[in-house]
């Protein structure tokens, strides 16, 4: 592409509020005029389905239910729920709401998928990586915050051996109460509050749907208290409701500013004109760039440390919204679309010579930070800052030389405001994209079937167990095991539960043969 051309091209295709100094650049992409208006109809369908969202109709048909993350957070800070965990925040940092222990320090925030990542990212993005490292002062009284994500004791001991149960407040998430993940760690968080002697209801707050399985196991235990979460956002789309709110405000975060550049996003992106509305533009990209069919990777490079979350973030709201093996009509497509990404200049010693020289099945989206949280002069002329704003537009030229397709985001620095207009431009723009494919973006059947196949695994265990239960110095390998309960046809999951057992488990032990290999023995 000639200099002029480039040029043009960047005037023609660049967005900018000036306001806030947020600016989205479509010109590295490669697209003509032609493209975008042979998507007319995709656009007008567009238009009309957001519309029906906004509207309050079905948008779920699959769960029936309305998809209202859009509209709610117009409403929300006027909201007596907004104004409850508001209080509740600011009645913590002044100690009158206490612990077992006295005023509460730190906060465990126990959730999964967006009921977790989506605070992560704020946490990390604003308040930075080192947070609980700082004083209380330092903090204003705000309290560490630590995220339970998994169901991994290795996550669960590295929280456990940092805090202490008597000022330690813990955030329980879940919107059906029934999150397997979530659920397990609230129960081995009870279990070690109890045996610290400390009241976990006293301790214990939960955000979940009204009259879930958590709601009630709160009230029945008598919680500090419990919030409610509306059962028509999905946990990918949920940062910008109570979700994210409770954990924002125990931190300091400003969510009503958070919420503030959400609502612009929402505003903007409004705008029927395709050409000057960004959420449309950017699922315009995604879908020419992959021949709507997902054809190309989204990588995703902010160039400030303190965004790296957010390619994880966008992993969960693209994939899980469009990674989708039926449309609407109930053909199978196999849509979707790949995201990773890293942090520059980072990115630049880790997958950037794969991107420059190695398979063109990709476009990059660029994130920079305009203004340096301090200036460190390397020379009399530079400074880090200049040097990271180097590389990012050196990488861009590198890679726009070999013809691969780069959209530009910039913002002047990382606050809330800032990244509410982020997360709400791309939440409008999968949702644009849904429709583009005609795909439900508000479901998530793939994830259910997981879940079904792991609770299979777990009812082949009880069984297994069941079977074995009356053997004594009975010792062999997992095929042996597997004949012996029965169970011949599922050796290979045997294998799994006997090597599991053999390092958990003071019934079950393990040596290895050569000739056999692993030896099982009933202790």
């Amino acid at each position: 592409m000639q200099s002029q051309e480039w040029i043009e091209r960047n005037h023609k295709y660049t967005m900018t509020d000036g306001d806030s100094g947020f600016s989205i650049a479509f010109g590295g992409m490669k697209f003509s005029d032609a493209d975008l208006g042979s998507m007319a109809d995709k656009f007008e369908r567009a238009k009309r389905e957001m519309a029906r969202i906004e509207a309050g109709e079905i948008k779920n048909p699959d769960e029936n239910r309305q998809v209202t993350h859009f509209s709610d957070r117009i409403a929300y800070p006027k909201s007596k729920e907004f104004k409850a965990v508001e209080k509740f925040a600011e009645d913590v940092r002044n100690g009158k709401i206490i612990g077992q222990g006295g005023r509460f320090r730190s906060l465990i925030v126990n959730g999964i998928g967006g009921s977790a990542l989506g605070p992560q990212l704020l946490q990390f993005a604003l308040n930075g990586p080192y947070w609980n490292e700082l004083k209380e002062t330092e903090r204003d009284n705000n309290l560490k915050i630590y995220f339970l994500d998994n169901t991994d004791s290795a996550g669960f001991a590295d929280v456990l051996a940092v805090i202490d149960p008597a000022t330690t407040l813990v955030a329980t998430v879940s919107k059906s109460g029934g999150t397997q993940e979530t659920r397990n760690n609230m129960i081995a968080l009870e279990d070690c509050y109890d045996e610290a002697d400390v009241d976990f209801a006293r301790h214990a707050v939960a955000v979940t749907m009204e009259g879930s399985k958590l709601w009630k196991h709160a009230e029945e235990n008598a919680w500090l208290k419990v919030f409610e979460m509306a059962e028509s956002i999905g946990g990918r789309t949920s940062e910008t409701s109570i979700v994210g709110h409770l954990p924002a405000a125990l931190a300091g975060i400003n969510f009503k500013e958070f919420l503030d550049g959400a609502a612009f996003m929402d505003e903007w992106t409004r705008n029927e004109d395709y050409c000057v509305n960004p959420a449309y533009m950017l699922a315009a990209m995604w879908f020419i760039a992959g021949k709507g069919k997902g054809n190309r990777n989204m990588v995703i490079v902010p160039y400030s440390d303190r965004l790296i979350l957010l390619s994880r973030y966008f992993q969960q709201l693209v994939m899980e919204s469009l990674g989708k093996e039926t449309d609407l009509d109930g053909k199978v497509v196999h849509q979707g679309l790949n995201v990773f990404g890293n942090k520059g200049g980072t990115d630049a010693h880790a997958f950037i010579q794969q991107l420059n020289d190695g398979r063109d099945d990709f476009f990059i989206t660029f994130i920079e930070v305009l203004q340096d949280s301090m200036i460190l002069p390397i020379d009399e002329s530079s400074s880090m800052g200049t040097y990271l704003h180097g590389f990012q537009e050196g990488l861009s030229a590198a890679l726009r030389g070999k013809g691969r397709q780069a959209i530009n985001i910039t913002i002047e620095e990382v606050n809330e405001y800032n990244l509410g207009m982020i997360i709400a431009m791309y939440e409008r723009a999968v949702a644009v994209y849904a429709e583009f494919i005609n795909v439900n973006a508000f479901h998530q059947p793939g994830v259910q079937a997981y879940k079904l196949a792991a609770q299979g695994i777990l009812d082949l265990r009880e069984k297994f167990i069941a079977a074995i239960s009356e053997l004594e110095n009975f010792s062999g390998t997992a095929a042996d095991f597997a004949a012996k309960a029965g169970l011949a046809d599922d050796e290979i999951e045997i294998a799994g539960l006997l090597a599991k057992a053999a390092l958990n488990s003071e019934l079950i032990s393990r040596e290895y043969d050569a000739e056999k290999g692993w030896i099982y023995s009933i202790k």
